[in-house]
């Protein structure tokens, strides 16, 4: 199904635009007497969910015999309902005025009962997508309720991936509503490919392997892909999921990708409130490690986070933060651990050796957080008292090194001129 929306690079889509590219999307679907089930993101996503939610309410839910929503949680743990109505911008108590007839369910990652398999990608399609070291049977499993409709429409953001190269489209489904197993798998193909090489990028291993799961899916599937400028939307597509999917990241290849002349020794990201804990924080660190210096600093900046991960935190808390090559090189040791715990601790930690039991990572990471110096130390990150940080000393620095980045995680930073280690 070929893309069809609008986009901009220089501006923000009107309302009038919206709702005229939901409309033709509703129209598309030929939804008529069938069940809509649409995939959303959950707050860790920056989007006008509240907006285009009912949009498409709007649109489909006269037509559609039913019509309701599916949280793409990941790993990421369930929604209560007051955190539910946050989501949607709806009042306490008012979800069945604003969206009438309607529910909204959290994904259940590991809860073998709400899954259920939908294939395999085999070792031999794994070797050529991905190569060699790779090759191995995955099962495909997904959120059951997938298949109790006969439309599904994944909405969400697309910006740059540390894991993927782009989010969104194929990503809502796997790992969005997905379980453990894919999820694990590629993850750590994208973190031994390395982040700085995946990041970005639009065409890489993990989303080819992405979409020969997407082709496993016996549901009618089509996307509605935003493109996010600050709060406003900068673009919007709708159409067959890769298609739709294709177009929101060449946009976001525009707007979210800011390229510097020179690395900063030291780089003060401060985190949204939005991430709730490490495991989200680090993006922080996905998205700017690219323009830290060799041998130079990162902080994350968020004085909010006083935990490591609310999912993952006891393993992490036992493996600690590490590069690539510390797992690689003692993979019998770490091998049982989820890959996907394993990958986040790599694309936190960033690239470096392990040389005769010795670690050298290229930069260092410092946690500025409410979490304890002993817990930081712990978990092998750098730490500073967040209350000692004066962002003064970073705004307007960047000629001297120094740059300050007040809302890090969504915009990606690179060289002009990148070194081989960031080149794909």
């Amino acid at each position: 199904m070929p893309a069809i929306g609008k986009g901009r690079a220089d501006g923000a889509l009107s309302k009038g635009q919206i709702r005229e590219i939901v409309a033709a999307a509703a129209d598309s679907l030929s939804a008529d007497g069938k069940s809509v089930l649409v995939i959303i993101p959950d707050h860790t996503r920056t989007c006008p969910l509240p907006e285009i939610s009912r949009e498409i309410h709007s649109a489909l839910a006269a037509r559609a015999s039913r019509l309701d929503f599916l949280i793409a949680l990941g790993t990421h743990p369930p929604l209560g309902e007051k955190m539910i109505d946050k989501l949607l911008g709806i009042e306490p108590g008012r979800r069945p005025q604003v969206l009438p007839g309607s529910r909204i369910f959290n994904h259940e990652w590991n809860n073998p009962d709400a899954l259920t398999r939908i294939g395999t990608l085999t070792a031999a399609q794994i070797d050529k997508l991905a190569g060699g070291p790779f090759a191995m049977d995955i099962d495909v499993t997904i959120n059951k309720m997938v298949l109790d409709y006969d439309i599904v429409l994944i909405c969400g953001p697309v910006f740059p991936h540390e894991v993927v190269g782009f989010s969104g489209g194929a990503k809502y489904l796997f790992p969005g509503v997905c379980g453990p197993e894919l999820l694990n798998f590629f993850h750590w193909l994208g973190a031994v490919i390395t982040c700085p090489k995946i990041i970005g990028n639009k065409w890489t291993p993990v989303r080819k392997l992405l979409h020969a799961a997407l082709q496993m899916v016996p549901v009618d599937a089509s996307a509605l892909c935003m493109v996010v400028r600050d709060d406003d939307l900068a673009g919007l597509y709708f159409g067959g999921v890769e298609e739709a999917w294709g177009a929101a990241a060449d946009l976001s290849e525009k707007l979210h990708v800011k390229y510097v002349d020179r690395p900063f020794d030291s780089v003060l990201a401060c985190a949204p409130e939005m991430y709730e804990d490490i495991w989200l924080a680090g993006k922080c660190m996905y998205k700017l490690e690219p323009v830290v210096a060799d041998g130079g600093e990162l902080i994350i900046y968020a004085p909010h986070v006083r935990r490591i991960s609310a999912t993952h935190g006891r393993a992490i808390e036992q493996i600690g933060y590490h590069t690539r090559d510390y797992f690689l090189a003692q993979w019998e040791k770490f091998k049982s651990y989820p890959w996907g715990v394993l990958a986040h601790s790599t694309h936190v930690k960033g690239i470096g050796t392990y040389e005769n039991g010795v670690e050298r990572p290229r930069i260092r990471v410092t946690l500025a957080t409410g979490i304890p110096e002993a817990t930081c130390r712990k978990i092998n990150l750098g730490y500073r008292e967040a209350a000692s940080i004066d962002i003064r000393e970073w705004q307007g620095r960047e000629a001297e090194g120094r740059l300050y980045v007040p809302k890090a995680g969504e915009m990606l930073y690179r060289l002009k001129n990148p070194p081989a280690w960031q080149r794909a």
